[in-house]
């Protein structure tokens, strides 16, 4: 065993958050944490993991359904982790279960997600456990961010997440010297929790991608958090102050930028990248003809997908933004892994009724600079801007000369003109009805969501479609 300095705190917590699969960075994380176990010694090293690692943009994560993250974290010794949206959100229970039920070397905690046809937890998911480092007992409580009715459609009840930390601090505090909350739900509950739960000694937070450079405190909690992408991780020092014997946290943030990755976690990565090409050189289809892609204006590809979400929604009309697209695809084999890099977003299919003047203000929203080149960050957007609008089932003919909000002149649905005050079945997509971009399209009403199905999954089922390809090059917007 390592002598421990008299100096030395009692633990070294070392946390990150929202990673979303920059694994380059999680292996600098790997050596950080590598250095710091060699310096205090492991047994008084606690590292967690607060959720949203894994981000299906990333070819090694999408190939292997989460699997890299997961060696990742196991490579690094992580300890506990919970889980975020990005976990919950992308995968099937079938793929959560492979990832946390048999691949993971460390303990999985969610004290707010249950399995929606027994109200049970999966037998990998606990929803605390407690750590023992050093002299400390260290009680640890997961939650993450309850996007209920989502988590529905894939077979879970995730429930209130401040009720369910009430609960287990309940549980956990005549138990444990520190308890620490490991929260993926943001800032604005994280602020609430410490306000309204007493015997939170420390909250862990993560999901808004906020970062805390020094601890926030809240009472007699204190909150901190590492920021996203991997560019910080969490270093927290705990000592038992001898008076109170309560806990004293000194933390800070430590940049990754200039840091050196591990060599084992770069090997591990090289491993993934090939094994991913190898997955996703699948062949979906062989173009006759290119299909260009452009946030400035329709383009094939892009009302092929508004046609697909159409489709898929059995609706009348189909509207999806052009930003969402990342590139076109050049004639010959198209493969998984050409859909994956043009459209690598979270982003589900959704069914809604709109009105028709619902419709046309969000059309001319379309015709306006303001929109078409808006930056969108969060929601599962993973373009740059927005983009204007694609659509199929519409006929639009405009003049861009005239002022905003009067550039259309007509507007035929399926043959028959627009009425203001009709109600339309529209296939499109779930980041709408969150109020980015487009925001009159979230007054949607009867909302149906698809999951696990992406955008890009309803974009290689047209693609197999020949006909839907040969109709995509028809023009939907129409100059006068």
């Amino acid at each position: 065993m390592k002598d421990k300095a008299t100096d030395a705190p009692d633990v070294v917590l070392l946390h990150s958050n929202d990673i979303h699969s920059r694994l380059e960075q999680a292996a600098k994380m790997a050596a950080y944490i590598e250095e710091t176990r060699r310096i205090y010694g492991a047994e008084y090293v606690l590292t967690l993991d607060i959720g949203d690692h894994m981000d299906r943009m990333r070819v090694e994560t999408e190939a292997s359904d989460g699997l890299a993250n997961i060696d990742m974290l196991n490579a690094a010794g992580y300890e506990v982790v919970t889980i975020g949206n990005n976990e919950g959100l992308t995968f099937t229970s079938e793929q959560l279960t492979e990832a946390y039920g048999t691949r993971a070397a460390f303990k999985t905690i969610c004290a707010n997600f249950y399995q929606l046809e027994d109200g049970k937890r999966p037998s990998w998911l606990l929803p605390n456990t407690i750590v023992h480092k050093g002299k400390l007992r260290i009680g640890l409580i997961g939650v993450t961010a309850a996007f209920a009715e989502f988590y529905k459609l894939l077979g879970w009840d995730a429930t209130d997440p401040l009720q369910a930390v009430a609960e287990q601090v309940a549980i956990l505090r005549s138990q444990v010297d520190v308890v620490v909350v490991m929260s993926h739900v943001g800032i604005t509950l994280d602020r609430k929790m410490a306000a309204e739960i007493a015997g939170i000694d420390l909250i862990l937070g993560g999901h808004t991608h906020h970062l805390f450079e020094e601890p926030e405190v809240i009472g007699e909690t204190s909150l901190c958090a590492a920021g996203k992408f991997g560019e910080y991780l969490g270093h927290v020092e705990i000592r038992m102050e001898s008076t109170t014997n309560r806990p004293i946290f000194r933390a800070k943030c430590v940049p990754m930028e200039s840091r050196s990755e591990q060599p084992q976690a770069t090997a591990l990565i090289s491993g993934f990248k090939a094994d991913s090409r190898q997955r996703l050189s699948r062949v979906i289809t062989v173009l006759d003809e290119p299909m260009p892609a452009s946030s400035e204006h329709e383009t094939s590809l892009a009302n092929l997908l508004a046609a697909g979400l159409r489709r898929k929604a059995d609706a009348e009309i189909g509207i999806v933004n052009t930003g969402q697209l990342l590139s076109g695809l050049a004639a010959g084999e198209v493969t998984a892994g050409d859909l994956h890099a043009l459209c690598p977003s979270p982003i589900n299919p959704c069914r809604m009724k709109l009105t028709g003047t619902e419709i046309r203000l969000s059309l001319e929203e379309a015709l306006q600079r303001e929109y078409v080149d808006k930056p969108i960050r969060g929601f599962g957007f993973r373009g740059l801007v927005l983009g204007t609008l694609a659509v199929d089932g519409l006929e639009i003919h405009y003049s861009p000369e005239r002022p905003n909000y009067s550039r259309i002149s007509s507007i035929v649905v399926n043959g028959h003109p627009l009425q203001e005050d009709g109600v339309y079945i529209v296939g499109t997509i779930d980041m709408f009805t969150f109020g980015v971009g487009y925001e009159k399209i979230k007054y949607g009403t009867d909302v149906t969501y698809y999951l696990p199905e992406f955008i890009r999954d309803v974009l290689e089922q047209e693609l197999l479609d020949k006909a839907a390809i040969a109709d995509s090059y028809r023009q939907r917007w129409i100059e006068d």
